[in-house]
C-alpha cells in the first residue's frame, strides 16, 4: 500500500466505493487521514461500513464543512455531461477535487528514496487504443530484464494498492482519460501516448476535451522522456510541443505508417519489421512478424512504444526482442483462444469501438467476424473500408440488425447470442480462417463488461471440443 501523505488528522471525502474508492479510503487511513465515504448504491455504502469507514451523504447541504479534499472514482462524471451532485457541492464549497492517481503521485516518493542507489521510476501510458497491451508489454520486458516492476492503474492493481517501490524499481501505470483529466499531480518519469481516436466524447465535451485530458500527462506532468505515437495529427502536435528541436531525443516518435529517419530518436514498424533510428542512423531492428502475442499493425505499434520505453531505460535491443517474443498477450485483446481443424479462434472483446475493431480486422487475412452489442454513435459505418477480409459476419446483441444494414455486400447472419454466433461461425469456417470476436460495440446489453463477454466467447469455443 502507498499511504497518502499530507492529510493526517484531516477529513477527506471519498466518492464511489468500488475497487479504487475503497483502496483510496484504506490508503488515506494508513496516512492518518479520516475518510468519510459515499456511494450512490446501498451495496457500495455497505462495503465501506463493513470495513469500518464512516458513511456520509456528500450530496447534502453542510456535508463539506469539515472536509479538506474530495477524492472521486474515475467512472463518476466531474464536468461533462454534468458533474455528479457531490462533486458540484464540493466545487461550490471550495473543496479541492482529486483522484487516486493524483494522490499516488503526491505520495509515492518518500525519504527512503534518498538512501537508494537507483531511485524508483514511474512510466505512465495513455491513449485511445493499445494502452493495456502497451503497459503490460512494458512491464513484461522490464521483468524479463530483471527489473522489479509493478503494473497498476487502469490495469492490474489500484495505484494505491501496490507495494512501495524498491531500489531501482519501476511502476508502470495505464491511465485513462478519466484519470488524467482530474489528477492534481501528474509527474511520471516517462510518459507514453499511443494514439487518439474518438471515444468517451460525452465525458470530455468533444474531441478537443478528450485530447486535452490526454495531453495533461505531458503538459502538466513534465516527463523526462516522452514516447509519442505520431500517426495522428494530435500525436504530431504533442511531439512538437514536447521537443525543443528536431534532434531533441527527449521525445521518441513512434509510427506504424511511415519511416522516421530524422536527427531525433524514433521507433517505427513497417510490414512487421521494427527499426530504431537515432541521430540519423539505424541502431537496431526487430522482426515482429512471427511473435504470437503481437499480431497485426496495431500490436506492432504497441511493441514500438514498449520498445522505446525499454530502450530509454537502458535495456539492450536483443534483450527487448527476446521479451517481445515471449509475451503471451492479454486476455480479450487479440487473444488466440484455440485452433481447431486449422481454424483459429481469436478473442478481441476489448475492441469496443470501430477504430479498435478496424485494427483487429486488419490483422488477419480471412475472417468469420462476430460483432455487435450496444452500438455507439454512428454504428459501424466508419468500418466500410476495413471489411475486405471478412468472409461473413455473425451479429449479436442489441445492435445486430443496425450493424447488418451498414455492411452492404458482406454476407451477414443475425445470431443474437454468443453461443449461436460461435457455433455458426465454426460450422462454416474453413482451414486458414479466423473466427474473430471484435464487437465494435459496448457489452452492456448482454454482459456487465467486455471481460465477461470475452469469457463467454472462450467458453463457447471450449464447448466446440
Amino acid at each position: 500500500m502507498i499511504p497518502v501523505v499530507g492529510y493526517a488528522g484531516r477529513t477527506v471525502g471519498v466518492l464511489g466505493l468500488g475497487r479504487s474508492g475503497l483502496s483510496t479510503a484504506r490508503a488515506l487511513a494508513a496516512g492518518g487521514a479520516v475518510p468519510v465515504c459515499w456511494d450512490d448504491s446501498d451495496e457500495g455504502r455497505a462495503r465501506a461500513e463493513t470495513e469500518g469507514y464512516a458513511v456520509r451523504d456528500l450530496t447534502r447541504d453542510g456535508a463539506w464543512d469539515d472536509v479538506a479534499l474530495l477524492v472521486t472514482s474515475p467512472g463518476i462524471p466531474h464536468l461533462y455531461p454534468a458533474p455528479h451532485p457531490a462533486i458540484l457541492g464540493a466545487l461550490r464549497a471550495g473543496v479541492p477535487v482529486d483522484n487516486d492517481i493524483g494522490l499516488f503521485f503526491r505520495s509515492v516518493a518518500t525519504q527512503e528514496w534518498e538512501q537508494m542507489d537507483v531511485a524508483p521510476r514511474v512510466v505512465a501510458v495513455t491513449g485511445s487504443n493499445g494502452k493495456s497491451t502497451t503497459s503490460a508489454l512494458i512491464h513484461h520486458i522490464l521483468s524479463e530484464g530483471g527489473r522489479a516492476a509493478q503494473l497498476a492503474g487502469n490495469i492490474g492493481r489500484g495505484v494505491l494498492d501496490i507495494d512501495p517501490p524498491v531500489d531501482g524499481g519501476v511502476v508502470v501505470l495505464e491511465l485513462s482519460s478519466y484519470q488524467t483529466d482530474l489528477a492534481r499531480a501528474l509527474t511520471p518519469d516517462i510518459a507514453v501516448f499511443t494514439n487518439l481516436t474518438p471515444d468517451h466524447l460525452d465525458r470530455h465535451g468533444g474531441m478537443g476535451g478528450y485530447f486535452a485530458a490526454k495531453r495533461r500527462l505531458f503538459a502538466e506532468g513534465g516527463p523526462d522522456r516522452a514516447v509519442v505515437g505520431v500517426d495522428e495529427v494530435e500525436g504530431l502536435y504533442l511531439a512538437g510541443q514536447m521537443a525543443e528541436g528536431r534532434a531533441d531525443d527527449r521525445v521518441i516518435s513512434v509510427s506504424v505508417t511511415r519511416k522516421i529517419k530524422g536527427p531525433g530518436w524514433s521507433v517505427f514498424a513497417r510490414k512487421g519489421l521494427l527499426a530504431e533510428w537515432r541521430k540519423g542512423r539505424q541502431v537496431a531492428d526487430v522482426d515482429l512478424r512471427d511473435m504470437p502475442g503481437l499480431p497485426g499493425a496495431h500490436n506492432h505499434q504497441n511493441a514500438c512504444a514498449a520498445y522505446a520505453v525499454a530502450r530509454a531505460m537502458g535495456l539492450a535491443p536483443k534483450a527487448i526482442a527476446a521479451a517481445l517474443q515471449s509475451f503471451a498477450g492479454l486476455p480479450h485483446r487479440s487473444q488466440l483462444v484455440a485452433e481447431i481443424g486449422g481454424v483459429r479462434f481469436v478473442n478481441d472483446s476489448k475492441a469496443t469501438n470501430v477504430d479498435a475493431a478496424a485494427q483487429a480486422l486488419a490483422a488477419f487475412p480471412r475472417i468469420r467476424w462476430i460483432a455487435g452489442g450496444l452500438g455507439k454513435e454512428g454504428g459501424i459505418a466508419a468500418l466500410q473500408g476495413a471489411l475486405g477480409s471478412v468472409a461473413k459476419a455473425y451479429l449479436i446483441g442489441h445492435s445486430a440488425r443496425d450493424f447488418a444494414l451498414q455492411m452492404p455486400g458482406i454476407p451477414v447472419e443475425i445470431c443474437e447470442t454468443m453461443d449461436v454466433a460461435v457455433a455458426r461461425a465454426a460450422a462454416e469456417a474453413e482451414p486458414g480462417d479466423v473466427v474473430l470476436l471484435a464487437p465494435a460495440a459496448a457489452s452492456f446489453d448482454q454482459y456487465p463488461n467486455f471481460e465477461k463477454r470475452g469469457e463467454d466467447f472462450v467458453a463457447c469455443v471450449a464447448r466446440l471440443g
